[in-house]
């Protein structure tokens, strides 16, 4: 392994963690509320708290506020799946999203215990063979694709423009891929045979590079990554999409959390 590969593979996980231990990242979340019709009250938030087809609503009593809005009720404009609004309360930060269909509420308070006892994610040390050559094939047309969630009866739904095929160890392997967060790159979520042994059960997401004019891709499994729920149970994450299970074990990447 070059002395280049590891400094770059090191710096990228350290950022990773940096990222990761944000005192108002998901690691602070105290805890995952679902709002629907019916104002309530939830630990961590002022308010009342409730939502419908015109947004979520949070109201105020006298001697509350959030930052910019005082006392009474204040609408938030509605939310459009998987995005979210973050305002500030105290030295917290409460998110409001929609995950799912379903609009939520998470606290997030840099002294919640599982962000202040976190003490870093292992991973099995960089290796350039897992860094892997592949070809990513469009489908005509985007294809809707609905996927399960760690969170019991919710579903997500994620456009996949193609697939990834690649062959580790003579194995030809291929995975569903969706829309990256930069244009034109890519992610995948997956499962090998090391999840549940080394590796967090669920999922593990690897982020690809926008794909060649020829279609090449680099698959660089050095940094696949964990997903917020192997750190906490207020997660509504996805799980790989049917087909995603590699037959291999991709020893490479993070590893379970400590």
């Amino acid at each position: 392994m070059s002395n280049d590969f590891a400094q770059q593979w090191t710096q990228w996980h350290d950022e990773h963690e940096k990222r990761r231990a944000d005192p108002h990242g998901f690691l602070a979340i105290t805890g995952l509320h679902w709002l629907d019709g019916n104002p309530q009250r939830f630990p961590g938030a002022p308010g009342e708290w409730s939502t419908g087809p015109d947004g979520v609503v949070v109201t105020l009593a006298p001697g509350e506020s959030l930052d910019g809005i005082g006392p009474g009720e204040h609408r938030f404009d509605p939310i459009p799946e998987r995005g979210d609004i973050t305002v500030g309360y105290g030295d917290a930060k409460l998110e409001i999203a929609r995950r799912g269909g379903y609009d939520v509420l998470r606290p997030r308070h840099p002294s919640h215990e599982t962000l202040v006892k976190y003490l870093g994610t292992p991973a099995y040390t960089p290796d350039e063979k897992w860094v892997v050559s592949g070809t990513f094939v469009p489908f005509e047309e985007p294809v809707p694709v609905t996927v399960g969630s760690v969170s019991e009866g919710l579903e997500h739904v994620y456009e996949s423009p193609g697939k990834v095929r690649f062959t580790v160890g003579g194995q030809d392997l291929e995975l569903t891929a969706f829309n990256g967060g930069t244009p034109g790159s890519l992610f995948v979520l997956f499962t090998d045979a090391t999840s549940g042994v080394t590796t967090y059960a669920a999922n593990r997401s690897l982020a690809i590079p926008a794909p060649d004019a020829d279609g090449t891709v680099t698959l660089d499994f050095n940094r696949a990554t964990n997903l917020p729920c192997a750190y906490t149970e207020f997660a509504t994450c996805p799980l790989p999409p049917a087909g995603n299970k590699l037959p291999i074990a991709v020893e490479a990447g993070e590893q379970l959390p400590r």
